[in-house]
């Protein structure tokens, strides 16, 4: 069965912190206050991913339902996912990842005394 918008919305949303939004009036997801995917239509999702994530995603992974987004974000490795064709597994594990850029706390050095 194809993939839907409510799909991604229902895996993204299960991931810890979170919260759906929008963004130019489409739909986004964030953890901490950070997009790490939208939803542009109900047939495409776009994920944020690494540019070696992207690259490991269309070549080994699904070239089929893995595609850069258009112009500099995609060099960014902002990704389109074509939901018709991918399945709930695949999809899951793209947001995990995405999620996984944006929504783990960044620690920082404790301060010294000098």
């Amino acid at each position: 069965m194809p993939l839907t918008g409510s799909d991604l919305r229902r895996i993204a949303l299960g991931l810890p912190g979170t919260e759906e939004k929008a963004h130019f009036g489409k739909a986004d997801f964030r953890v901490r206050n950070k997009i790490f995917a939208s939803l542009p239509d109900e047939e495409t999702a776009v994920v944020k991913l690494t540019p070696e994530q992207q690259q490991q995603l269309m070549a080994e992974a699904e070239p089929a339902i893995f595609a850069p987004v258009p112009g500099g974000w995609g060099r960014k490795g902002w990704t389109r996912v074509r939901l018709p064709v991918c399945d709930a597994a695949t999809l899951e594990s793209a947001l995990r990842t995405a999620w996984g850029l944006v929504g783990k706390p960044v620690s920082r050095r404790p301060k010294t005394n000098r």
